[in-house]
């Protein structure tokens, strides 16, 4: 199961691997440090939305490891 899909898992900058808006239909991950937590609750089934350090807003597919 996608860790991305629990709002528990996501912590303000971890790095993170997340789908855009414009790139769901073909899946493209962009890689980036979370700013800010934007869904409200615990868990969505699509990843949980964030927006990253850069600005960008996405959906949480794969959570990396330090």
């Amino acid at each position: 199961m996608n860790q991305g899909t629990n709002r528990a898992n996501i912590k303000q900058g971890l790095s993170v691997g997340i789908v855009l808006k414009q790139d769901q239909r073909s899946g493209k991950i962009t890689q980036g440090i979370v700013k800010r937590i934007l869904t409200k609750s615990s868990h969505h089934p699509h990843g949980i939305k964030v927006q990253l350090e850069n600005g960008q807003v996405g959906r949480v597919k794969e959570i990396h490891s330090k």
